[in-house]
C-alpha cells in the first residue's frame, strides 16, 4: 500500500474504524490503490454521511417537531 494511502487513513478517525469494522478493504486497498475512492464511498454511505443522508436526517427531525407541535396544540 502506498504510503500516501496510509496516511490519509491514518489521519481520518472514521476511516480507521471502518477498516477495523470491514477488513475486507484491507486486502482491496493493498491489491488495487485506486480503489480507494470506492471505500470512501462505501464508508460514507455506511456511516450516514452523503448529503442526501443529511437532508434526509434534517427532513425527519422537521416532521418529528411539527408532528409534536400539532399534537400539543390538539
Amino acid at each position: 500500500m502506498p504510503y500516501e494511502l496510509q496516511l490519509k487513513l491514518k489521519e481520518n478517525p472514521l476511516y480507521k474504524k471502518y477498516l477495523r469494522e470491514n477488513s475486507i478493504w484491507y486486502k482491496r486497498l493493498i491489491r488495487d490503490p485506486s480503489s480507494f475512492s470506492l471505500f470512501r464511498e462505501a464508508m460514507r454511505k455506511d456511516y450516514q454521511l452523503r448529503p442526501t443522508d443529511k437532508l434526509n436526517k434534517a427532513m425527519d427531525a422537521i416532521t418529528f417537531f411539527s408532528q409534536l407541535m400539532s399534537a400539543m396544540q390538539s
